[in-house]
């Protein structure tokens, strides 16, 4: 029975956490020491490095040329 309301409380978490995901996004962003630290992390990321840095860099090769 304990299991069961322990997963029941996870489930119900998950599920508000899901629905008002961008505004707990905006909220957090809203933080200035927080948005370093995010930019930070997902930049240490290669994956979602590779590809914004890319794309950055492309659009602004292409305005000047």
């Amino acid at each position: 029975m304990r299991i069961l309301v322990i997963f029941a409380v996870f489930a119900t978490v998950l599920t508000v956490l899901y629905k008002w995901r961008y505004k707990l996004l905006n909220m957090v962003l809203a933080f200035a020491l927080l948005r370093k630290i995010s930019v930070v992390i997902s930049m240490n990321m290669p994956t979602i490095k590779d590809k914004i840095l890319p794309k950055l860099f492309n659009k602004q090769v292409e305005q000047q040329a």
